[in-house]
């Protein structure tokens, strides 16, 4: 009896995690996706005999305004897609880059696995802060710069994790027979093998995005992340971090955004996790 009371009591809670990350990531990505039809003028109109506005005074300044007068609201929902951009691209190449080294490493083994994995060590020795200031020194910020850097920072989670998952897919039992029976390596890879790895795959992804949208937060908040003409949260941390004491709502409203959307992938990437774990389910 008590064991069927702990396992209903985490299903439910598993059931709310999943309730409330897609609330929280619905309500934002909602507004992220109406902000062209919401906020035509891209959330960059300047109304200086309206500077700084507190915020819920005024119905066409919600969320108040920032110190050069733009409407708080209009600049949250449109430096979203800045995040949105950066996280989800970013992730798909790293994870297409990654999966492809970590599938020929783990499945082929030899010569091939040996130098792959070495040049996934050197990656992951590399600082990224190091490699960011060396991009950006080089190539110079923006948005392009960005994405290719995050890709450059994380294929090589993926190349380890599905290295991992195809060496031990490799000695099952269906592969041994596939390739017992002339079946060709590509096809197994595709066929036999990568299906097997897409769920932790996708659980990485998930929390992998809510860590991108962090990090082009960051990035933009010490200026080397997008340009600053171009409306993003953490670009708007950045413009408010002065003017925290006299006119808060410049810096929480962004900063709850960033908070809302992290946590709402982060509780779906937590939720996916049980789910696709067998044991989890059990």
């Amino acid at each position: 009896m008590a064991h069927a009371v702990v396992g209903r009591t985490n299903s439910q809670f598993r059931s709310f995690e999943l309730i409330l990350g897609c609330l929280l990531l619905g309500v934002m990505v909602s507004l992220i996706l109406a902000s062209r039809f919401l906020f035509p003028d891209g959330g960059t109109t300047m109304d200086l005999a309206a500077r700084l506005t507190r915020p819920f005074v005024e119905a066409r300044h919600f969320l108040g305004t920032d110190p050069i007068g733009r409407d708080v609201l209009a600049r949250i929902a449109v430096g979203g897609e800045v995040s949105l951009i950066v996280g989800v691209i970013s992730v798909c190449g790293a994870v297409i880059f990654g999966t492809a080294i970590g599938l020929i490493a783990g499945y082929h083994r030899g010569i091939a696995d040996l130098i792959l994995m070495r040049v996934v060590d050197i990656q992951l020795a590399m600082p990224f802060i190091l490699m960011a200031l060396t991009f950006i020194a080089i190539f110079g910020p923006g948005l392009p710069i960005l994405i290719i850097l995050m890709i450059a920072a994380q294929w090589v989670q993926y190349a380890r994790l599905v290295r991992g998952l195809a060496m031990s897919l490799r000695e099952r039992e269906f592969v041994q027979s596939a390739r017992a029976i002339g079946v060709r390596s590509r096809k197994i890879i595709l066929v036999h093998i990568l299906p097997n790895a897409i769920g932790p795959i996708v659980v990485l992804m998930t929390l992998n995005v809510a860590t991108n949208i962090l990090l082009e937060s960051s990035l933009t908040f010490v200026g080397l992340g997008v340009d600053p003409t171009v409306p993003s949260w953490g670009g708007m941390l950045a413009d408010g971090r002065t003017y925290v004491q006299t006119a808060w709502w410049v810096t929480v409203f962004p900063g709850l955004a960033i908070m809302f959307v992290v946590l709402g992938l982060n509780l779906i990437g937590d939720w996916l996790r049980d789910y696709l774990d067998p044991q989890g389910r059990k």
